[in-house]
């Protein structure tokens, strides 16, 4: 009778120990392979450079296993994949899309700023390059602007004084001989000089005006001209520019002309009178 009791309560309990196993491996076992499979699509994810859908999967491992300590190594290593998308993006001068994958790897690893302080260093320094070329620039279109306006103002007071003598020579001469009268040189003087500010901004229209009236002074007082210039490209230029209307007034008259470089002197003529 004892013997017959002591094995039913052997079988009993064999059996609640194999009830007990088969619930085991039916629970955690089955969430721990579900999780395993989840984590290998996320490593291939990174493997392959799908970094958005990394970073979906990452999400949502967090939700179901907050606690997994293979979170924080998939994350460093996600953050670390940004890094390295950002650095490629700036080689490539993409600075837009190099900031956004920065702006990425530090959300990832906020309790890590020195992991992205490298990158964050050189897009910050590529963007005050680009700042400081921007300022060269706008200096550069000041500084030509105000040459220019300098070059109109020079050429407006040159035709203004033109003006003024040649009225004031019409009216000297309103009940007398007419007289040879100059537009820009004084013929009493040795020598006039006239300056050619718009040949440094290439005002080319100013200059041709300029260069008619020089013309005319040029043979009615069969001056020698000095041109001073630059550089040796400007004389070559600037000569047949006056000889051609020296020759459409006076096809007799070949003045004497010379070449003066002064490269750090603004450009001009010096006409010397012969009478």
């Amino acid at each position: 009778m004892i013997s017959f009791a002591s094995r039913c309560l052997s079988i009993l309990a064999l059996s609640l120990l194999l009830a007990a196993c088969q619930s085991a491996s039916q629970g955690p076992g089955a969430a721990t392979d579900e999780l395993l499979g989840d984590f290998r699509l996320l490593e291939q994810s990174l493997t392959s450079g799908q970094l958005s859908e990394a970073e979906s999967r990452l999400k949502s491992l967090r939700l179901r296993a907050s606690g997994d300590a293979r979170l924080e190594v998939y994350q460093r290593q996600l953050a670390e994949a940004y890094l390295r998308q950002g650095q490629t993006a700036l080689q490539t001068g993409d600075l837009d899309r190099a900031a956004k994958a920065l702006s990425k790897a530090r959300q990832l690893m906020p309790q890590a700023p020195a992991l992205t302080t490298g990158l964050g260093g050189a897009i910050a320094k590529v963007r005050q390059t680009e700042l400081d070329a921007a300022d060269l620039a706008s200096n550069a279109a000041e500084q030509a602007a105000a040459q220019a306006q300098a070059a109109r103002r020079e050429q407006a007071r040159q035709l203004h004084l033109a003006a003024e003598r040649q009225a004031a020579a019409i009216k000297a001469t309103d009940h007398a001989p007419t007289l040879p009268y100059a537009q820009l040189i004084d013929p009493a003087a040795p020598r006039s000089m006239i300056a050619l500010p718009m040949l440094d901004s290439r005002d080319n229209q100013g200059l041709y005006r300029l260069l008619d009236a020089v013309a005319a002074d040029v043979v009615e007082f069969r001056c020698a001209v000095a041109i001073q210039v630059r550089q040796a490209g400007d004389y070559l230029w600037l000569a047949p520019l006056l000889k051609a209307r020296i020759e459409r007034l006076d096809p007799d008259f070949s003045p004497t002309m010379s070449q003066l470089l002064e490269p750090d002197q603004t450009p001009q003529l010096l006409l010397s009178p012969q009478h």
